[in-house]
């Protein structure tokens, strides 16, 4: 029987952090604000890109300069993303034998989608990825199940017949609330001890543990 897999895409199948990281204190050094450590921007990152420069300003932070900092990171991440990306080692071999094996292909993200389209298109050229969905204002995101209840539709899917693939508990929450069997992986950016608390059906620490558990 054929499944859809959906991935989640930062910390799942890119490794963004560097990308992201200096997109984001760019644009807070164009602003004026403190900036932060890698390791710092790692913690920030699974909510997409509002939440993002939210948590980067901290407490107290106005409307307005929320509004100004996701504006000036859109902008050198556009510019940055591209040299600040990396594909983690396996995951294209992976795709394509998911792919060859007859199953659906999918990316679920709460990166804003224009940019989610962009990246996946750019480093995933070959491989055919049946929806590629971002974050866009009219669906909530991740982790409520609107985004992945979307894909499996469009994939003519039942939702049990799909599996949510993410390394943050926000992925988990959101493939169980749309009733899919849920895969952590602990090579991202979220903590494991959270990621178990979250309950998954399976978590992987590799890319061959990753295909020798799909069901």
């Amino acid at each position: 029987m054929s499944n859809g897999l959906i991935f989640d895409l930062d910390g799942t199948l890119v490794d963004s952090l560097r990308g992201i990281a200096t997109s984001l204190n760019l644009a807070l050094a164009d602003l004026g604000k403190h900036t932060h450590t890698a390791e710092a921007v790692r913690r920030f990152i699974g909510n997409g890109a509002r939440e993002l420069v939210t948590k980067s300003l901290g407490p107290g932070a106005t409307e307005e300069e929320i509004a100004s900092l996701e504006a000036a990171f859109k902008i050198h991440y556009a510019a940055n993303w591209a040299a600040g990306t990396d594909i983690y080692p396996g995951v294209p071999e992976m795709l394509k034998r998911q792919s060859e094996a007859g199953h659906r292909l999918a990316v679920l993200s709460n990166k804003p989608h224009d940019f989610t389209v962009e990246i996946v298109r750019h480093l995933f050229p070959d491989i055919a990825f049946a929806s590629v969905l971002g974050q866009r204002a009219e669906v909530p995101r991740k982790p409520d199940p609107a985004g992945a209840l979307e894909i499996a539709a469009a994939l003519g899917l039942a939702p049990a017949a799909c599996v949510m693939i993410g390394d943050s508990t926000i992925d988990v929450e959101t493939g169980s609330r749309a009733g899919m069997y849920t895969v952590a992986v602990t090579w991202g950016y979220h903590d494991t001890g959270a990621l178990l608390g979250e309950r998954p059906d399976v978590v992987v620490d590799s890319i061959d543990e990753l295909e020798r558990m799909l069901p």
